[in-house]
């Protein structure tokens, strides 16, 4: 009797502690794959992200400067009678005006002279050096659209066969260097002259 009841406390002692260790276990186990879980998560969430960043504030390409036309130069002014359609070696006069008023000029604005030692409907008298720097005025001429002359335009025969433009029978020139609408020329040795128009030639 007492041995039966001796082995029944201590089957019951044996199965107390085999349940002991049983819940023991299980515990350690959760909380060793717990930290592992949580350090496999830390892990995914401090490595860098491989895709590449989707930035907005990407620096555009800057737009090509604009730049515009230089005004430095003198304006030119263009004769309404030229044009492509015009034949060669034709040469378009205007009337322009200067400081000293309206002036004869050809239409890149080079105002044109008389030489007084020149005659009229003569053989011009302006050769060799003198030519060089007072230039004559050569090319079939042709006015401006919408311009009129109180003279007439011709053409002579130089010395050397070229032939220079007339206006009433003198010979016209050039002040070689001279700016567009400059009259810089005008009196120069008391022989050299622009031509004077008025205002009422351009209607």
């Amino acid at each position: 009797m007492r041995k039966s009841a001796w082995a029944a406390v201590a089957g019951g002692s044996l199965a107390l502690l085999l349940l002991t260790a049983c819940g023991s276990s299980s515990p350690s186990a959760a909380s060793s794959s717990a930290p592992q879980s949580s350090a496999a998560s830390s892990s995914s969430a401090s490595q860098p992200s491989t895709s590449a960043p989707q930035s907005s504030s990407a620096p555009a390409a800057s737009p090509e400067p604009v730049t515009s036309a230089s005004s430095s130069q003198a304006p030119q002014p263009v004769a309404s009678g030229a044009g492509p359609s015009l034949p060669h070696g034709t040469t378009v006069m205007i009337v322009q005006k200067s400081k000293l008023g309206y002036v004869l000029a050809e239409a890149n604005g080079q105002v044109v002279y008389t030489y007084a030692h020149d005659t009229k409907g003569g053989t011009p008298t302006c050769n060799g050096s003198c030519a060089e720097v007072w230039l004559p005025v050569t090319g079939v001429p042709k006015t401006a659209l919408g311009e009129t002359f109180p003279g007439t335009f011709g053409l002579v025969t130089r010395s050397d066969g070229t032939k220079q433009m007339t206006y009433n029978g003198y010979p016209l020139y050039t002040y070689k260097g001279a700016a567009p609408l400059s009259t810089a020329g005008e009196g120069i040795g008391g022989v050299w002259h622009v031509v004077m128009l008025s205002a009422a030639d351009l209607t």
